[in-house]
């Protein structure tokens, strides 16, 4: 046998180059669905909870001093004017916190749905102390107050049922410590000081359904504290357990 028999026998390699056109094809058309998508959500009409977490961003770049006195109250403005998902994004895009989460709509960014089934306490120290921790489900709201005592509240072992907890606390001549887990979105700027402060360690969570824990109020010759612990995890929505 020759080697043009041979030559004629060998199969044609396939032209790589006669797929190139589909290759740029698909290409265009993946990211004209990307953009499709994108429009789309930035379309969405904003809920409260949309708007409350730009104007967390906002207050936060404002006690940074990224933002002027002015430049925070109109954008603040705006914020709460605004009517869509895709209205909100310019008021934080040049911020850091702003580049990843302020305008992600709040159905997509919490997968901690409330089931109304988390325990709301009003914890209060007089003259005392008052204190809850343990393995218990909590609510979305808790309500602290101390007078001339202390209150602690742990949610290192607790498991969340809401997608936001709002701790409202009021520290008069007396203090409110706060633990969360190490993994869940801490959220401060809310409590006014008269005399008193609060130190609130903020966090974002990395996982965008991590709940958010956020801490309002005021301290009068009190103090309020909240912050992380390290080595705690937050615990799985639907865990069995027993409150303390």
């Amino acid at each position: 046998m020759d080697e043009s028999s041979l030559q004629k026998r060998t199969p044609a390699e396939p032209d790589l180059r006669a797929s190139e056109p589909d290759l740029r094809a698909s290409e265009t058309s993946l990211r004209a669905s990307e953009t499709s998508l994108r429009a789309s959500e930035a379309s969405l009409r904003a809920s409260d909870a949309d708007r409350d977490r730009v104007a967390d961003i906002l207050r936060d770049a404002f006690a940074e001093g990224r933002l002027t006195t002015e430049e925070h109250s109109e954008r603040l403005d705006g914020v709460y004017a605004a009517k869509t998902v895709g209205e909100l994004e310019p008021f934080v895009r040049d911020l850091p916190a702003g580049r990843s989460s302020a305008t992600a709509p709040a159905s997509a960014a919490h997968t901690y749905a409330p089931d109304h089934s988390g325990e709301n306490p009003n914890l209060v120290g007089i003259l005392g102390g008052a204190e809850r921790k343990g393995r218990w489900r909590v609510g979305h709201r808790i309500n602290a107050v101390a007078i001339m005592g202390g209150v602690v509240i742990d949610l290192t072992n607790a498991t969340f049922t809401a997608p936001e907890l709002v701790i409202n606390c009021t520290a008069i001549m007396g203090g409110i410590e706060i633990k969360v887990p190490e993994n869940v979105t801490l959220r401060g700027g809310g409590v006014v000081g008269i005399m008193g402060g609060s130190d609130i360690r903020a966090q974002e969570s990395a996982d965008p359904g991590a709940p958010v824990v956020r801490v309002t109020g005021f301290a009068f010759w009190g103090g309020v504290e909240a912050k992380p612990k390290a080595g705690k995890r937050l615990k799985p929505r639907g865990s069995a357990e027993l409150g303390d």
